[in-house]
């Protein structure tokens, strides 16, 4: 029976010599983000849109059939803002960095869109100053005159 220590030194039973090999060559990147990620980004999106919230509190909620046409939109619009600003001449570990820069910029570019979305759909007497998506933690109900 191996120790503890030998097994979490040796590799995992289904790697063979071959294998550890081949795993070296693997490329991350961060940037862009696979079609696998950006399906999952826009389901997210359409949960956000039409499930209820603190933003669906505020806004209201959009039917399934049009959050997911929005989502998909907006996750498009921000892939393209963000990938317009990532050169393709970049090294490997300028690649990197720069990576990480335009993921960010994809991530916000979701969230600005998404916020438009919902305040241009909204009733007039619900577009107050919430600003960001950070701000809508602070949101509280709104004291009435009658207290």
């Amino acid at each position: 029976m191996a120790t503890a220590e030998e097994r979490e030194a040796a590799p995992p039973a289904s790697f063979a010599e071959g294998d550890l090999a081949s795993s070296s060559s693997l490329i991350f990147q961060i940037w862009p983000p696979s079609q696998r990620t950006r399906e999952a980004v826009i389901k997210r999106l359409v949960e956000t849109l039409s499930a209820p919230s603190i933003l669906s509190k505020r806004y209201g909620t959009f039917p399934a059939e049009e959050a997911a046409s929005l989502s998909r939109r907006i996750e498009e619009e921000a892939f393209t803002a963000a990938a317009a600003q990532q050169p393709s001449d970049a090294s490997s570990a300028a690649a990197d960095e720069l990576g990480i820069e335009t993921l960010q910029l994809y991530s916000k570019e979701i969230s600005k869109r998404m916020l438009e979305a919902v305040k241009a759909r909204a009733p007039l007497s619900s577009s107050s100053s919430v600003d960001s998506p950070s701000d809508l933690g602070a949101v509280a109900p709104a004291a009435t005159a009658d207290a």
